[in-house]
């Protein structure tokens, strides 16, 4: 059974009222609710899907979107180009590469670059 409500921890919980709350949810019905406690609660139980703000895809609960810099990076693994030669064309160090491949790889569950290319393309986040 999930939670149907629960009791502010340092509050003063009078016991009467708290039995006539839990009695209330076995009897299945709505206890009351602090107004205080209310607003936290509006849509924090079933939010709605997650998209890519880039694509538009759906995401699971544990994916990530790609940022922008990322999917440029994947572009250019994409090309079959090197880290070295992805640093040159990009501006930035090796180093920031090979973080960005890391991330990549994180976000889309990929064991390798090839692999990350493969899933990219899958998904509709590049095109070959």
């Amino acid at each position: 059974m999930a939670a149907q409500g629960y009791v502010v921890d340092g509050q003063d919980n009078d016991s009467y009222a708290f039995r006539d709350e839990s009695q209330a949810v076995k009897a299945g019905r709505v206890p009351r609710i602090q107004q205080s406690v209310a607003p936290d609660l509006s849509g924090a139980a079933r939010p709605g899907p997650r998209r890519c703000p880039r694509c538009g895809a759906l995401l699971t609960k544990f994916e990530e979107p790609l940022t922008a810099r990322e999917v440029q990076v994947l572009e250019l693994l994409a090309e079959g180009l090197p880290n070295k030669a992805i640093a040159t064309r990009l501006g930035i160090s090796d180093q920031t590469v090979k973080f960005h491949v890391s991330s990549i790889s994180g976000k889309l569950g990929a064991a390798n670059r090839t692999d990350a290319v493969r899933r990219a393309v899958r998904r509709g986040l590049i095109t070959l």
